[in-house]
């Protein structure tokens, strides 16, 4: 007598009366309890916007605010809504150079985007490796890491960029730089924590006994389960690398005024404020405000996704 195969399926639908439940996809729990934030969700719709608006500025720009030979000095300091030499209206108003403000800030925006993601990216990089090799590694290797972080986190951040612009100089590469020094030591600090938590963990002894590198211990076992909490702080670290590097070309020590960021613009009206020229500050002061805002709903969101225990 031949017997039918029944699936496990079948024989928990027969044993129970219902299917096995599916398993959800880790991702798609995340995007669903992200999802639940209306503020986070209105912050992550206006950083797709404007990150969207930076990247295309070259095609809905007015003008080439880098194009010094498309400047009229006449066209300077024009209040919103006036037109200029070439017939077009300057929607925000122009700057002392006579820049279209909407063209400016829409390249200023792409800058000081791209200065804090990189910037964030490449410390994450590398404090993360340096916070697991310290954590991993253990003694003297700890030791020398971890004091050389807790001595730089003892400066003030703001301190340690204005030393090391004043001596490099201007330029969006040497503000990275700068902002990358600054910062690195934070995800190392993070880093080491989360991997003391995980090294003493059996999938790491069994790797050990599989006579793995120090390195693919790293980066393949240690690396993935340290993510989460770098990626909040990696997150909220945009915002705070797109203040500083705001804080420095307002104070002359960032970007070039050749290509201004939001920072800059804010800087380049400052002096014009007195005389009733508000436009040249007020407008990249409200963009930046808007970006920092933003970026900081989305990171708060996020925190409380991949680490519950701290939901407010």
């Amino acid at each position: 007598m031949s017997q039918t195969p029944v699936s496990i399926g079948a024989t928990q639908t027969a044993v129970t009366g219902a299917p096995l439940a599916k398993t959800e996809a880790p991702w798609k729990r995340i995007v669903a309890e992200f999802a639940e934030s209306k503020l986070a969700m209105l912050g992550l719709v206006l950083l797709v916007l404007m990150i969207g608006a930076s990247l295309i500025a070259s095609f809905i720009s007015p003008q080439d605010p880098y194009d010094l030979a498309k400047l009229d000095i006449m066209d300077a300091r024009l209040p919103p809504g006036e037109m200029s030499g070439e017939g077009f209206a300057f929607l925000l108003g122009s700057d002392g150079q006579g820049r279209d403000m909407l063209s400016a800030m829409l390249y200023g925006l792409r800058i000081s985007l791209m200065v804090g993601v990189v910037s964030v990216v490449v410390a994450l990089a590398i404090g993360s490796i340096a916070g697991l090799l310290a954590a991993y590694s253990g003694g003297k290797v700890d030791a020398l890491i971890m004091r050389f972080v807790d001595i730089q986190l003892s400066f003030p951040a703001i301190l340690i960029a204005l030393i090391l612009l004043a001596v490099l100089g201007n330029g969006v590469d040497k503000v990275i730089f700068a902002l990358v020094a600054v910062q690195w030591a934070y995800f190392a600090r993070a880093a080491h924590g989360a991997a003391l938590v995980e090294r003493n963990k059996e999938y790491i002894e069994a790797a050990r006994c599989l006579g793995i590198s120090r390195m693919r211990m790293l980066l393949k076992h240690l690396l993935p389960n340290c993510l989460p909490p770098l990626i909040v702080i990696a997150t909220i670290n945009i915002a705070r690398a797109i203040t500083l590097e705001a804080t420095l070309s307002f104070l002359g020590l960032g970007v070039p005024v050749t290509e201004p960021s939001l920072g800059m613009l804010i800087s380049n009206g400052f002096d014009y404020l007195l005389s009733g020229v508000y436009w040249i500050s007020l407008f990249p002061g409200i963009v930046l405000t808007v970006v920092i805002i933003a970026i900081n709903l989305v990171g708060d969101q996020l925190r409380d996704v991949l680490n519950p225990r701290l939901k407010r």
